[in-house]
């Protein structure tokens, strides 16, 4: 992913509100079955890094990205913003590079 398309990526994401928390437990398999079905439905995802989870949020980023197949666009203190695009009907159209 270019710099370019990070950062249409991220201007669409200032708009979003998380739609996943994560919390003590960290990354469970439920999170990440949850994650991956929420892509199924739209292509960026904002998830929120609860103040009580102890681990790095781009360690989580990392980890959540790897399982998901998924791209990470940002993360912004507790803030993670995923990227996955649908392979037969994209919705967000990337500028080239």
């Amino acid at each position: 992913m270019t710099s370019k398309q990070r950062a249409y990526l991220k201007g669409l994401a200032m708009d979003l509100d998380p739609i996943f928390q994560v919390g003590k437990n960290s990354v469970t398999p439920e999170n990440v079955a949850a994650i991956e079905e929420a892509f199924n439905r739209r292509e960026l995802i904002k998830i929120a890094v609860l103040k009580n989870c102890l681990d790095d949020p781009r360690e989580i980023a990392q980890m959540i990205a790897e399982r998901t197949r998924s791209q990470v666009v940002q993360v912004i203190g507790k803030k993670i913003v995923l990227y996955k695009q649908d392979p037969d009907k994209p919705k967000i159209i990337l500028p080239k590079a």
